[in-house]
């Protein structure tokens, strides 16, 4: 495994000196959709001009309510991540994508996301509101659309509902329950939470099947289950596990926990050992980093070489990472990828892979400091910016870097 990252982080410098050839481009380019004043003029901007002055004010306040977490030369990306996701975050829970055209609207997925990287700043009333909207737009059978309309009213159009986002609540609101107080799940967000489990334990049939076909984070139509869609619900079966053990529901605790390691045996069968996208085709994609802490147990070897694997073969010329090994070769570096493999390199113990993923995102920030959703081939931003799923893995990725180093300070303190 060793051997594998420094390869990794081998072709990483070989990258940045030059010597990666630039990819050919099949379309044109994308352009930066925003600058500087989006807050001001996208559709979620204060709507009266008491709020546009007080706006700033009670931002601050709110930040230092929390905690950056982060001290060093990358405050100032982590702190602006935060500013933007509470921009992002309307007074009902939505967090929309991104601040404007199709990106303006709530993806379960994302929102799962924030609603961690929230409570894991100190910002647990925040995290429960995110979550109480997820609980306000999930279906009856315990799963959710795609995407939804920021006021709540449902889904902007018929794309595929997108299975994963029930492990990933599952996951968050695991998440959430650690890092609060009391370490106990709200009881508003039981419900949230119960019927999701129901949800993923009727898509894999109590851990004894994959779940059905359905499109994933590359937002794309799918003809075959990807590891995209089963990875989330193997990660919130397990975490649904500890939320009824620390209630002390040891009946459901124990179904959960068995559910998961069926489906983790499926995917290892399945997908493994090379774990590309759809098992044996597809080639890897981020989603290998979804076997990885924090979503699960770092004792898979080929997991593990996998997602090694993955920078190395998703490079891209600016030294970002392209959402697949199979994804057009247009030479577009992709940030929510990128910051992936930063979290979980911070999460499974490798701290040097995790800092140099994170340099690499705070260098390619737009000019105000928010963080892109994509970096052209000659570095610069594009897309819409800030994007919420990006900015929470960076505050996350920070979190755990944080957690770390305080540790083996600790330790170091008790030699």
């Amino acid at each position: 495994m060793r051997r594998a990252v420094l390869g990794a982080l081998a072709t990483v410098v070989v990258a940045g000196c030059g010597l990666v050839p630039r990819l050919t481009h099949e379309e044109p380019l994308p352009v930066l959709r925003n600058d500087a004043g989006w807050r001001a003029r996208s559709v979620l901007a204060p709507t009266t001009l008491g709020a546009r002055l007080v706006d700033p004010v009670a931002e601050a306040v709110w930040v230092a309510d929390g905690t950056v977490p982060v001290a060093g030369p990358r405050t100032d990306v982590t702190a602006q991540a935060l500013r933007d996701l509470h921009s992002l975050t309307r007074p009902n829970g939505a967090v929309a994508a991104g601040p404007d055209g199709p990106w303006a609207y709530a993806w379960p997925r994302d929102s799962a996301f924030v609603a961690v990287a929230y409570a894991e700043t100190g910002h647990a009333a925040d995290a429960r509101r995110v979550l109480g909207f997820l609980a306000r737009v999930q279906l009856p059978d315990g799963g959710f659309e795609a995407r939804y309309r920021l006021d709540g009213s449902g889904p902007p159009d018929d794309r595929p509902r997108q299975t994963d986002g029930a492990g990933w609540v599952l996951w968050s609101l695991e998440r959430v329950r650690a890092a609060s107080s009391d370490r106990v799940l709200p009881p508003a967000l039981r419900g949230l939470r119960d019927r999701a489990f129901a949800f993923s334990m009727a898509q894999t049939d109590g851990g004894r099947r994959l779940p059905e076909v359905s499109p994933d984070y590359w937002e794309v139509s799918e003809r075959r289950v990807t590891l995209g869609t089963a990875a989330p619900l193997a990660a919130g079966l397990e975490a649904a596990s500890r939320t009824f053990a620390a209630e002390g529901d040891t009946r459901r605790a124990a179904r959960a926990a068995r559910a998961a390691s069926g489906l983790r045996a499926l995917i290892r069968s399945e997908f493994g050992p090379d774990y590309e996208r759809h098992g044996h085709t597809g080639g890897l994609d981020a989603a290998v980093a979804m076997l990885m802490p924090p979503f699960a147990a770092a004792d898979d070897a080929a997991a593990q070489r996998a997602w090694a694997r993955y920078p190395v073969l998703a490079l891209r010329s600016a030294g970002g990472l392209a959402p697949g090994v199979d994804w057009k070769s247009d030479g577009v570096s992709w940030t929510p990828e990128t910051a992936m493999v930063a979290y979980t390199a911070a999460a499974s113990g490798h701290p040097l892979v995790a800092e140099h993923w994170m340099t690499w995102l705070d260098r390619h920030c737009t000019s105000w400091g928010s963080l892109p959703e994509k970096v052209l081939p000659d570095g610069s931003p594009a897309g819409p910016a800030p994007l919420a799923w990006t900015a929470a893995l960076v505050v996350l990725t920070e979190s755990e870097l944080a957690t770390r180093r305080a540790g083996v300070d600790a330790s170091v303190g008790l030699g």
